[in-house]
Formats: structure tokens, sequence, C-alpha cells
């Protein structure tokens, strides 16, 4: 029996040696399903992001189990333990504070260790903000790019925003309800303020809210507004009969920086003619 064949039998129970990556609500939690919770009953070990947040899933549905902390303060110290508990026959399952773990958390780093140590890995399919937004959005979903949190650094984070500017494939995004006015003050800058977006912010809780239309509409919705909560961004990707327009903005945008640090318009527009294959005169006209 071949390695496929053997994952289509898999047992409900758990099996000694394997790492369960276990996905649990985003918020509701009646979204677990029966298999995650059989799941955390009866594994040897559950290592979660924040023992308090899963203790919440274990009280509603009355599971008593041994849980450790797991998280990116203290991944590196304890991931060896882990892998020495399954090559002793333990079965341990991985949560996140909500969602799918590997996604923006260590969840991914101890699944790569574990892979490499040759002991087996099953996912218990859950909940997934990013997924749960986008086929909300009524943007295009059937290819997509993930970004997760931007970075913070601004040469890094600017280049996967011009990476973004220019893709025609619908993008998600995390953001923290303090950064959002920020990311999408940079969103309107780098893809223009007539791209279509949506905010999906508490998905699945009570006051679950869908904002869309286009950058600027967003913008102007958030202006005066206390933002609580988790926010997803579902953003289009570019059309590509606009991609002149998107251009020009992108040079605009270095014609403006590099004018700040104190060139002349003349230089500045010389550099960037140069660098776009462009006519001078063509820069000049975007001031």
């Amino acid at each position: 029996m071949n390695n496929n064949s053997l994952l289509s039998h898999r047992k409900e129970e758990p099996e000694n040696g394997i790492l369960y990556i276990v996905g649990t609500p985003i918020g509701n939690l009646n979204d677990i399903s029966q298999r995650a919770l059989n799941i955390l009953k009866n594994v040897s070990l559950i290592a979660c992001e924040d023992t308090r947040q899963t203790k919440k899933i274990m009280n509603k549905f009355n599971i008593s189990n041994k849980l450790t902390s797991f998280n990116k303060h203290n991944s590196v110290i304890k991931t060896p333990t882990i892998v020495k508990n399954l090559k002793q026959g333990k079965s341990i399952a991985i949560v996140s504070d909500a969602g799918m773990p590997g996604i923006c958390d260590p969840g991914e780093d101890i699944a790569s260790i574990v892979k490499s140590e040759g002991i087996d890995i099953i996912c218990i399919p859950g909940a997934c903000a990013a997924i749960t937004a986008l086929v909300s959005s009524g943007l295009p979903s059937s290819s997509f790019v993930f970004e997760g949190f931007l970075p913070k650094k601004k040469i890094d984070r600017e280049k996967i925003l011009l990476e973004i500017s220019k893709n025609e494939k619908t993008t998600i995004i995390y953001e923290s309800p303090k950064r959002l006015r920020k990311l999408l003050q940079e969103l309107c800058e780098f893809c223009g303020g007539d791209r279509e977006i949506m905010i999906a912010r508490e998905l699945t809780k009570k006051f679950e809210e869908h904002v869309g239309n286009n950058i600027i509409d967003v913008i102007e919705f958030y202006k005066d507004k206390n933002i609580i909560g988790e926010i997803t961004i579902v953003l289009k990707g570019l059309n590509k009969k606009r991609e002149s327009n998107l251009d020009k903005l992108i040079i605009k945008k270095d014609l403006n920086d590099l004018m700040n640090a104190g060139l002349s318009l003349s230089a500045a527009s010389k550099y960037l003619a140069k660098k776009n294959r462009l006519k001078k005169s063509e820069i000049y006209n975007l001031i």
C-alpha cells in the first residue's frame, strides 16, 4: 500500500507519532468541526499559541487535555521537545489563536522541521480569514496572492507594495486596526484611488463588517471611525488596460521623492527619463 492509500484511510482517533495541524474558528466557536474536537480531545498534547484562547474552545465543548504554549516567542525553544515527543510516539495537535496554524504563525516553521525529521503531518481543515474574506468579497477568486502582514521596514514594504500594484491577481493582506489607515493611504499611492477593494472586519463575529468599493471611498469611510477587530483586505488585481496609467503614477511618485530629496525638477526628470526610456518632456508633463 502506498502513502496516498495510507493517508486516505486515516483513523478518526489520533495516531501515535503524528503532528496534527488543527484549524480552529476565527470568531464563531460553532465553526469548529467535529473531527477537530475529536482530535483535541484525544491527542497526547495540544501546543497552542495562547493557552487562554484555546481554553475557551476546551471549556465550551467540555474538553480536558494537556496544553502547552507554542508561539513566536518560544517556538525555537519548544520545537525540539515537540519533535522528541513525536518520535517517542506521542500524538500532538498544533492550534493557533484563530484559523489555520501555519498562516502567519510559527506553525509554518514546525511543519517544515517535523517533515524534515520524517514525521507525518495531518491537517484537520478549518476556518481561514483569508479565504473567508476572499469568497465573500465578490472579487476574482480563482487565482489570488496572499501577502499576510506586510513588512514594516520601508524599503521592503515599498517593494511589496510595488509588486501588488502591478499584480493582475487578487491580493489578500492582513493588517492591524491601528495601521489600517496608513496601509490604505499606501495602497492609494501605489495602486490608484479607484482600485477596487474590500475590507473584512471581525469575520464570523457578531459585528462582522464588509466595507468596499474603491480605495478612496474606503479611506473616507474609516476617516473618523474608531477601528477595532481583526482586519482582512482583499484588493482587485491590475487591469492591464490601465497599466500605462499606473506606470505614470509610479513615475510621478518617484519624481516627487527625488525632488523632496533635493534634486531639481530638471535633474530628477533627466534621471527618470533615462531610467524609464522616456522623453524628458514626458516626465515634465506629469507635474
